[in-house]
């Protein structure tokens, strides 16, 4: 198309064809109010300063207009139209074979925002799993495409995982529309405390589809730990969960030296363990789970001593860094071994005061917890009383004061903005309702890159693939200078994958959820662009609705007020059961399922186990735009002022490489009290 200003429906011309007439066009903001914004149009993120380019247009724009599949009134989606009349099985009306199988789910031309590109797509889930992300057609009336515009390369390390492919939708497929809509992965919450039931209702609300932590209850072993300890324990709370519309991963202890305990937790269906220092996380437990660890593939997530009573930051790192030697100096031989760093910045536990040093080992995979994310004026304050109720201390008592003090550090926390942005910490989770919302693990990301943004300007990575486009429009008029300008796609692609793909690296569960990619679990999220990172326009789990914004049950359609998420039919009856599962260890899974012949059961539940990958090969490298590995990183014990080896910014005014990180409290930030009423 050689004017962006304007979109022409039907096929594009071929070259030396010359325009179609005036009468056939479409200007881009009539092609958008139709089908929703195409190629090189821009859609800003709620009220952040960060904006998404679309990349590439697989269900329509300038390379393939004219077949855009809508449905409705006088729409696209008709029978002998764009709807095909073969059944599901793929026979056509004279009961013939073909070669085509109709998706269940058709979304329509929504942007598509994953670690691996931003791009406008039609989605096709069947089975529950995605079954392509490409272009929706119908052969008895429509022509393939052939060939597929990607998305930008930009700076990412290695081509899109996803292959873009047609697929046929018949009489037996449902239509969800994301036109105009923003398309993400579920979220992976990898540091859940299982509390209490509402949880699951809070974080399916927010867009989260993958709950990983541990507990029983609002018992003190579990405020305070991500833990469900032993086998009885375990069995219970997957029965509890078993109605949930949620995949679900336990965590068990992990602070034992006994091997025969941790091996019989992973036998009854954990898919990792979580040392704790309130059980106990000496350099010996963390060495002794490791081994368990390595014999049965599986995470350990560690929230390490903040007492220091055991050791320092240097006794724990030499139990997984592989230097060969243990605390004492004696030589074990063991390779360095990768180890999940819950809240690494270290207020929510860990070596004071610095543990967030730990960011610059290529074997450790850190994360964040959300409270600290950004820096606020309000964020030292409220982690005092937090402190106090998680973990069980006494306010009366001086040393358990002191306790809470060591942990809270505002100079750790303005470090831990910056490494964020940078790429070295890879992960957001909640740590729910003990020092943590739920709900606010996706918003609390994206607040952070907001706050970047607006601190530092545009990532390098943005501004270089700017400086690559201005050299290939170097003489075509027909690019605006709107289009010049640096978009966020980075950024964004950086930050929603420290919440979706790289927690499922990290539990080896990447193979059922974490991206948009055929094969995996359809557990997706709709959101409207002025809403996103707030609030969902509909979640679906296993390719069903589950969670959706709808209106008042007695109106007369689903709109009136009050608007607002509500469970949906893939929360109700047996439906939890088929479109969500259960992981665990590799080979644990046919045991714990059964074989349907009662000579053995398993444990009788809904929902399928499902084994994980082994984990033991995952390290920082293998973290999907979080993979940085800071030249240095040092905290000063005295004053707890942190420096940064490596680290730049954009904004020529500000040095960053070797400096102390500034403590800057923000005093607003987006998608807070503009969305809420309470």
């Amino acid at each position: 198309m050689s004017d962006p200003q304007r979109q022409t429906p039907g096929r594009a011309p071929k070259p030396g064809k010359g325009r179609p007439k005036p009468g056939n066009e479409l200007t881009r903001a009539e092609y958008t109010a139709l089908y929703g914004p195409t190629t090189r149009d821009r859609v800003r993120l709620a009220d952040t300063d960060l904006t998404l380019e679309i990349e590439a247009d697989w269900s329509g724009g300038p390379s393939y207009s004219g077949n855009e599949m809508l449905f409705g009134g006088g729409k696209v989606i008709r029978e002998s139209m764009g709807m095909s009349h073969l059944a599901r099985d793929g026979k056509d009306g004279t009961g013939r074979a073909t070669d085509h199988r109709p998706v269940d789910t058709v979304i329509t031309g929504a942007l598509v925002l994953d670690w691996w590109g931003v791009a406008k797509a039609d989605i096709g889930i069947r089975d529950g799993r995605i079954a392509a992300v490409g272009k929706a057609y119908n052969p008895e009336t429509m022509n393939r495409i052939t060939r597929f515009e990607m998305p930008d390369r930009g700076p990412a390390k290695e081509a899109p995982p996803v292959t873009p492919t047609n697929f046929v939708i018949g009489p037996s497929t449902e239509v969800v529309s994301g036109n105009g809509r923003i398309l993400t992965a579920g979220g992976v919450d990898t540091h859940v405390h299982f509390i209490c039931p509402g949880e699951i209702d809070e974080a399916l609300a927010s867009g989260v589809t993958t709950l990983i932590g541990g507990g029983t209850g609002p018992a003190e072993g579990s405020t305070a730990t991500t833990v469900t300890p032993g086998a009885w324990h375990i069995r219970r709370v997957f029965e509890a969960l078993d109605g949930f519309p949620v995949n679900v991963g336990l965590l068990g202890k992990g602070s034992t030296m006994n091997e025969h305990e941790l091996n019989a937790q992973v036998d009854a269906g954990v898919c990792g363990f979580k040392i704790h220092e309130d059980w106990g996380a000496t350099p010996a437990v963390i060495d002794r789970a490791l081994d368990v660890c390595e014999e049965r593939g599986v995470q350990l997530a560690l929230h390490a001593d903040s007492l220091n009573e055991s050791g320092f930051l240097e006794s724990t790192r030499a139990a997984f860094t592989g230097d060969g030697r243990d605390a004492g100096g004696k030589f074990t031989g063991k390779k360095a071994r990768s180890v999940h760093i819950f809240h690494v910045e270290g207020a929510g536990g860990g070596h004071a005061p610095d543990m967030i040093e730990l960011v610059k080992d290529p074997n450790v995979l850190p994360a964040s917890t959300n409270p600290t994310r950004p820096l606020t004026v309000n964020t030292v304050k409220e982690h005092v009383d937090m402190m106090i109720v998680c973990h069980h201390l006494n306010p009366e008592i001086e040393a358990d004061m002191a306790f809470a003090d060591s942990r809270i550090r505002p100079s750790t926390m303005a470090a831990e903005d910056l490494l964020h942005d940078m790429g070295a910490i890879s992960m957001m989770s909640s740590d729910a309702q003990a020092m943590g919302r739920i709900g606010e693990m996706i918003m609390r990301t994206w607040q952070t890159a907001h706050v970047m943004k607006r601190r530092y300007g545009p990532l390098k990575e943005d501004l270089e693939a700017v400086k690559a486009r201005r050299t290939a429009a170097d003489g075509d008029p027909s690019r605006g200078d709107r289009q010049l300008l640096p978009n966020d796609n980075f950024r964004a692609r950086r930050y929603i994958a420290k919440y979706t793909v790289n927690p499922a690296i990290t539990h080896g569960i990447d193979d059922h959820v974490g991206s948009v990619q055929p094969g995996k679990l359809a557990d997706l999220v709709l959101w409207e662009p002025k809403f996103f990172g707030v609030k969902p326009h509909m979640v679906l789990k296993g390719g069903q609705l589950t969670y959706a914004q709808v209106g008042d049950a007695n109106a007369s359609i689903p709109t009136p007020q009050p608007y607002q998420p509500r469970p949906v039919w893939g929360s109700t009856g047996r439906s939890p059961g088929h479109n969500s599962v259960n992981f665990t260890a590799p080979g644990v899974a046919r045991t714990l399922n059964g074989d349907g012949t009662g000579s053995h059961p398993g444990l009788g539940l809904g929902k399928d186990f499902v084994d994980i990958t082994s984990t033991r090969h995952v390290t920082k490298a293998d973290m999907k735009l979080n993979d940085t590995v800071p030249d240095s990183l040092e905290v000063d014990h005295d004053t707890f002022e942190v420096t940064i080896g490596g680290a730049t910014t954009t904004d020529t005014r500000t040095e960053l490489n070797g400096a102390t990180v500034p403590r800057s409290y923000v005093t607003e930030v987006p998608l807070a009290q503009r969305y809420f009423l309470f």
